[in-house]
């Protein structure tokens, strides 16, 4: 057995497709290994701005030989047969070998094939993974056809710690394989020998003596640590931001925090405007104090050696004050800003939306303005504590702040800014926070609007948006979604479940297309909202075939109620509670039973039978058992329910399971008596209506 390191050296990879490069390189060549059939131990990746690496541990030095037997056609088959089965086997007709076997005389192959070395397997493995790895975006370069993710210097494999030969095939070019690494481009010039590595730690330290931080988990520690430190110092806290932090920590190789002051005069700015230009742009970590306040200090990332591990001892200072300069004259940007958009009063800049496209066929940005206003009318009647003036007046000043010069510089700040404008504008504070949280949530981690008026905006813009781009045409693909559309769903979704909203989908998607002018909303949307829906529900943990009898047949036409987002909701989540108990278990297995009986009767009598029954034709006690049973039913009410409503009419439906099983126990339902057993399949008949009014069991599966 032998390690295998493969280091792949080229220009700085963005720092958002890094850790997924690492994970494909590793399952793609483990993968080979897999398929050659050569065991392996632990594989472990590395990924820094200029370094993409992986080391495997034990791999198998060769492959084991292959002994196979294969039986052919029999002795006396045809030519053409006998010629058919050794070009599968590639052996002539001597090697083949005639044996008596208990069913006649058969012809067999012997295939002995020895196992190759895996030094001579690796680098076919290696250039086949290179030539197709899957960038999300790459590149040619020169004259070359080969496509990587910026130009490719060094492609360095060892096995068994020696260099192994080889080359990478650009198309007009190639690239051999080296052993020479590379360290940090500014602190260490020289070239890195890979000979010595038996680990891959000792790969890590290598690197590390060239201050190359190549595992990225201890890069993101490295930085975390240090600008924790610095800013405790300061007396403040480091604001928690992942996603920075994970975007700095690709654009570095060896990490050295450094703090920073911001001037007095720009804390007057708005948290979300120094947030914008610190964060956003400069790509700084910010501070806070204990409650969360931000504080006036902030922690540039240097991807230089620090004062403390070289000679020169003021580069630091150099370099935090390049960056305060530039910070310094974003923020002067923003305090302009700041100052020349409140000066106009909110409602002022909306003329200048109509000069705004919103979308081909669906007018400008001030047409949009105005459906919204007459859209969250409709919509805040569904909206509990809802002021509907407030939720109408902010619905048309939700989008003013695009053409102000703050939004026009930090575009991620519309909506906020409105909700400053307007407050700062006499506004109300509900119409302010209503203009501020309009575009909440944006994705599955953000909150939602915190007030009834911002939901109703939210919900109008986004039903707008969706109402229009399929009204045009412009409908998500497979594949494409360009418009955000199945987020905007699910935004939708999101407000209408976590808020508790009996939102009336058709009638407010019908007064949005008459607002944009269309005849009607679009066929598809209503069964794409749903479907949104149905995944939310799975991706929540419930069965995907309780999901389906909640939801019914899916056609969208399934009844009162059919486009009540919270019912369906609510009806799927009673059902899996249901169905997980004794009670949704037994009943579940006489519904079946019932329905099974149903199913072969109707095939016959080409007809369904009527949820009708005579009692006066019932014969033993089981038949008025569950006849009393089914009209004691708790009958769901008409369109949408509360779950504690529907779990009562479960429950209720529930009781069927005794005088089910007991029904099935005593009666023959095929009696000789055509009118008694015509009787007893509408009893059955009457089961069946009385399940499916709740959900459509026949989806539910095993």
């Amino acid at each position: 057995m032998a390690d295998l390191l493969l280091e792949l050296i080229c220009e700085e990879i963005p720092s958002r497709m890094q850790a997924r490069a690492a994970a494909d390189l590793q399952k793609l060549i483990c993968g080979r290994l897999a398929d050659a059939g050569l065991a392996h131990g632990t594989a472990t990746s590395f990924v820094a701005p200029r370094h993409l690496a992986l080391y495997v541990e034990d791999v198998a030095d060769r492959q084991e030989d292959v002994s196979e037997e294969r039986r052919g056609p029999r002795a006396d088959a045809p030519d053409k047969a006998i010629e058919g089965f050794l070009k599968s086997t590639g052996l002539t007709r001597d090697q083949l070998v005639a044996e008596d076997t208990p069913k006649g005389t058969f012809l067999f192959a012997r295939i002995e094939r020895a196992g190759a070395d895996t030094a001579t397997l690796l680098p076919d493995m290696i250039t086949s993974v290179l030539a197709e790895f899957p960038w999300p975006k790459s590149q040619r370069w020169g004259a070359t056809r080969f496509r990587w993710v910026r130009p490719l210097h060094r492609v360095n494999v060892m096995f068994g710690g020696a260099p192994l030969a080889g080359a990478l095939d650009l198309g007009g070019g190639s690239l051999a394989f080296t052993s020479t690494s590379r360290g940090h481009y500014f602190e260490h010039g020289g070239d890195l020998d890979l000979t010595g590595v038996a680990s891959a730690e000792d790969y890590v330290n290598l690197l590390r003596g060239a201050h190359v931080m190549v595992d990225a988990a201890s890069r993101r520690a490295a930085i975390v640590e240090g600008a924790s430190a610095l800013a405790a110092a300061n007396g403040s806290g480091l604001r928690p931001n992942d996603a920075l932090l994970d975007e700095i920590t690709g654009l570095v190789e060896w990490p050295t925090p450094l703090f920073g002051q911001i001037e007095d005069r720009f804390m007057a700015l708005p948290d979300e405007v120094l947030e914008a230009s610190i964060r956003v742009h400069q790509k700084y970590l910010t501070t806070g104090s204990e409650d969360g306040a931000l504080t006036p200090g902030f922690v540039v990332v240097s991807n230089r050696l620090s004062d403390s591990d070289r000679a020169d001892s003021d580069r630091d200072a150099v370099i935090l004050a390049g960056n305060q300069r530039v910070l310094r004259a974003r923020l002067a940007d923003a305090e302009f800003f700041w100052q020349e958009d409140g000066q106009t009063p909110l409602e002022n800049h909306l003329p200048r939306l109509a000069d705004i496209a919103f979308y081909e066929g669906l007018g400008s940005v001030h047409d949009k303005a105005m459906r919204l206003e007459t859209l969250a009318g409709i919509i805040a009647d569904a909206v509990p504590g809802c002021d509907a003036a407030g939720a109408v007046r902010a619905a048309r000043l939700a989008k003013a702040d695009l053409v102000t010069g703050m939004v026009g510089e930090f575009p991620e700040l519309q909506g906020i800014m409105g909700g400053y404008y307007a407050r700062n504008g006499g506004e109300s504070a509900a119409v302010a926070d209503a203009i501020a949280g309009h575009y909440r949530p944006q994705g599955p981690a953000d909150s939602l609007p915190a007030t009834p008026e911002g939901l109703v905006v939210s919900l109008a813009d986004k039903i707008d948006s969706l109402v229009g781009f399929f009204g045009v045409g412009a409908k998500p693909t497979g594949s494409k979604d360009p418009f955000a559309l199945r987020r905007a769903a699910l935004g939708v979704i999101r407000i209408v479940l976590e808020s508790g909203l009996r939102l009336p989908m058709d009638a407010v998607l019908t007064a949005a297309a008459q607002a944009h002018g269309f005849v009607a909303y679009d066929d598809d949307l209503l069964p794409f909202i749903r479907e949104r829906l149905r995944v939310s529900l799975r991706d929540a943990g419930i069965a995907h075939d309780v999901v389906a009898a909640a939801f019914g047949n899916g056609s969208g036409d399934e009844g009162t109620g059919a486009d009540d987002l919270l019912a369906l909701a609510d009806r799927a989540t009673a059902l899996s509670s249901f169905l997980a108990g004794d009670q949704g278990t037994g009943l579940l297995a006489g519904w079946r039973r019932a329905a099974s009986i149903l199913n072969a009767e109707e095939s016959k009598a080409k007809q369904t039978f009527s949820p009708t029954t005579d009692p006066g034709l019932f014969v033993v006690a089981a038949e008025t058992a569950l006849y009393d049973a089914l009209n004691g039913l708790t009958v769901p009410g008409e369109g949408g329910q509360d779950r504690e409503s529907l779990i009562a009419v479960m429950q209720s439906l529930g009781g069927l399971r005794t005088p089910i099983d007991g029904f099935f126990e005593t009666v023959v339902v095929n009696d000789d008596d055509a009118a008694i057993r015509l009787n007893r399949l509408g009893l059955l008949a009457m089961v069946r209506d009385a399940m499916q009014r709740v959900a459509d069991f026949s989806k539910l599966e095993g």
